[in-house]
Parts: structure tokens; C-alpha cells; sequence
């Protein structure tokens, strides 16, 4: 399982020009991508990752600011690049992995206390942030 985590000052996704999800003063934005054999501690590493990474000012953890977070998921995590001009999603789970494991993740971010908002499961969404710092992290759970 794949996550970028990027500091934000507010975020939000529309759909069809509504707003499915939208978090407002410093959090997190997190990009979630999900592989085939991705389980359960693969789950339990990023959420982990997420809620307790001290990327927020003041080196401060979204758990010790009870920040709140933008969860959408992103299939292109898994692109294959290595060959040609067009990449490949070989590597990326369909949804019917993918998405429960989206939603383990939230889940499992909301059980820590956290506000989480997300976007919508393979729809075409528009995400508007104001990305603070610049501070992007890549996280994958292949790197335990």
C-alpha cells in the first residue's frame, strides 16, 4: 500500500462540481494506492504512518493536534513508468481490492479519534489544496 501525505492549510474534492470531502485549517491531504496482495498489515502500517508522522507545525503529529485529514484514493500510485510513454496499471489493485482497503484505512484513522474526510471511489474528482511548507511524504508499506 502507497500514500503521499502532504501538509495542507485546508483541502477539498468535487465531484460533478459538488463537494464530497473537504477538511479545513492544517492537516493532511493523503493520496492512498492499494496493490493485489496488499492485507491487513499493510492497513495497519500506513494508517500508523499517517496519524503519528510529525509533519504539522511545531513537529506536531495530526494525533497531538487533532488535526484533520483528506483521504482520496489514487490508483496512479501504482503506474509503471519503467517502459514506453504510456504507463501501466498492472500493479494497481481493481476496486473490488482497492476499495475496502481505502476504507480499512479510514477506519482505521477515525478509531484513533481523527476527523477524516474523503473523497469519492473512482469517480473523477477535483482536489483543491493549499499545500503548506512544501511538506510531501511518500510512505509504502513494501518498506517496513
Amino acid at each position: 500500500m502507497r500514500a503521499v501525505i502532504q501538509r495542507v492549510n485546508g483541502a477539498k474534492v468535487t465531484v460533478d462540481s459538488r463537494t464530497v470531502g473537504a477538511i479545513e485549517g492544517e492537516g493532511l491531504m493523503v493520496l492512498i494506492g492499494a496493490t493485489h496482495d496488499d492485507a491487513p498489515d499493510d492497513v495497519a502500517y500506513v494508517v500508523k504512518k499517517i496519524a503519528n508522522l510529525r509533519l504539522l507545525e511545531g513537529e506536531l503529529s495530526v494525533l497531538d493536534a487533532e488535526a484533520p485529514i483528506l483521504v482520496v484514493s489514487q490508483f496512479t500510485l501504482y503506474a509503471d513508468i519503467r517502459k514506453g510513454r504510456r504507463p501501466s496499471w498492472f500493479n494497481a489493485a481493481g476496486r473490488e481490492v482497492a476499495e475496502p482497503l481505502v476504507e480499512q484505512v479510514v477506519t482505521g484513522l477515525r478509531e484513533h479519534g481523527l476527523t477524516v474526510a474523503t473523497g469519492e471511489f473512482g469517480a473523477d474528482m477535483m482536489i483543491s489544496m493549499n499545500a503548506s511548507g512544501p511538506v510531501t511524504i511518500w510512505v509504502d508499506s513494501r518498506d517496513r
